[in-house]
């Protein structure tokens, strides 16, 4: 019996890639997954190159697993991901110890490619890109928790001037729409009443039916609506070019799409939107949210930030403030900005240094969480229903659970309510979460 760990950084896409390989190599009598690194005869690190130095946290990473490889020459090293397909055999180069890299599109090879260097005492890599052939090696879901998500589409074609997207993912391609419904449906089946759709750009989704017609996001969420034991619907994340008036329209006649959408915007200035290549404006943002609203009242939105872009001045960044006060955001991701090696941006001048970025950045998340806050308060002594994922982490004598609004609940209940929808009454605010009372 092989013990595998798997460690993983970045996005959901990795998190679910993450969950395939174990999956993959558990359903293979030799392997069992380990949360125990110093157990593990095989080592597994899932990398993102979002970030800045995303490549030097890998190689010190791989650096202390040298290490237990040192004691044990047997322990088997892959590297996995975003990174290991932008970097390849460079990773060889200089961590001669790593015995497997692995691409993005490659991981449903990662058994046979473990077999090969057990048996060959060589390494190995593929980080090729046979479109969706990984998932075609997904197997039936064992029991789960009550949420999950679901990769409906790979890759990006916007080439946004930051992002490494397009060159560690590929061009955009679609899962099969039947694929995507039979897998829901067995996720159903063992208990999953949440599901979240998942892709790097997920309203521009054109997957084929079994009769070759297509299929548009806004169907697929409808046809996802109509499965049996499926109560919620989110998904994540979209572009704003490509959101559509088809799907705003699903927001109107869809009841379980939760009234809660992250839609990132980057910037509120059109000229650093320009210089982003994202291809639309704050004026078009605006009217995305207006028409949401229109049919969804109470929608809160979440958003995504890049700080002290090249080029961006103070005025700039006072007209992102403005924005974010006006569209009032309740949640944002938001981060400063690091230079991708290889992407149009990186051949910019920088002209924000790094104690301006931290000052605007630490702004921009302070307005952010004040409204974040207000939106909380707004919630004090209403009814949510909440469904149930698990213990909470803080305090096993009490549950926890998500609203529709994307609000992390604690509350005292018993075990069986776990995987099911109650009816909660908001007694406690905080920044991030509420504290509830059974109704």
């Amino acid at each position: 019996m092989k013990y595998i760990y798997i460690k993983t950084w970045g996005c959901q896409m990795n998190e679910y890639d993450s969950s395939m390989i174990a999956s993959l190599l558990e359903n293979n009598n030799e392997y069992l997954i380990t949360e125990n690194v110093e157990k593990a005869d095989i080592l597994i690190l899932n990398t993102c190159s979002i970030r800045e130095k995303a490549q030097e946290k890998v190689f010190h990473q791989l650096g202390r697993w040298r290490k237990l490889k040192n004691n044990n020459p047997k322990i088997i090293i892959a590297v996995g991901g975003c990174v290991a397909t932008q970097e390849g055999k460079e990773i060889f180069k200089r961590a001669s110890y790593v015995d497997i890299i692995f691409g993005t599109q490659t991981l449903h090879k990662l058994p046979n490619m473990i077999s090969e260097v057990q048996e060959n005492k060589k390494s190995t890599i593929d980080i090729s890109f046979p479109k969706l052939e990984k998932f075609n090696y997904l197997l039936k879901p064992k029991k789960t928790g009550s949420t999950s998500f679901i990769s409906i589409m790979e890759g990006c074609n916007k080439y946004c001037s930051f992002c490494v997207v397009p060159y560690t993912r590929g061009d955009e391609i679609s899962r099969p729409c039947d694929d995507i419904l039979f897998e829901i449906s067995n996720l159903a089946e063992n208990g999953v009443r949440e599901i979240n759709l998942l892709g790097q750009n997920v309203n521009a989704y054109q997957g084929r039916t079994f009769n070759n017609k297509i299929c548009y996001f806004s169907e697929l969420i409808r046809l996802v609506a109509e499965i049996e034991g499926i109560d919620r619907i989110r998904f994540t994340t979209s572009n704003p070019l490509e959101f559509t008036d088809d799907i705003i329209e699903v927001y109107r006649d869809t009841p379980k799409l939760v009234s809660f959408l992250h839609l990132p915007v980057q910037s509120g200035s059109n000229k650093i939107l320009n210089l982003m290549k994202r291809s639309y404006t704050t004026e078009d943002y605006e009217s995305i949210i207006n028409k949401l609203i229109s049919v969804r009242p109470n929608i809160q939105i979440s958003s995504d930030f890049i700080v002290g872009f090249p080029g961006e001045s103070e005025t700039d960044f006072q007209e992102t403030i403005t924005f974010i006060k006006k569209i009032n955001f309740d949640m944002s991701f938001s981060f400063i900005y690091s230079n991708r090696p290889g992407t149009p941006a990186s051949k910019m001048k920088d002209n924000v240094d790094l104690k301006e970025k931290k000052k605007r950045l630490y702004f921009l998340q302070h307005l952010i969480n004040m409204q974040t806050m207000m939106w909380s308060r707004k919630m004090f002594n209403s009814t949510q229903s909440v469904l149930v994922e698990g213990i909470s982490n803080k305090n096993i004598m009490e549950l926890y659970g998500r609203t529709e609004n994307n609000r992390i609940v604690t509350f005292t209940g018993k075990y069986n309510m776990i995987g099911k929808f109650i009816k909660l009454k908001i007694k406690k605010i905080h920044t991030h979460s509420l504290k509830g009372e059974l109704i």
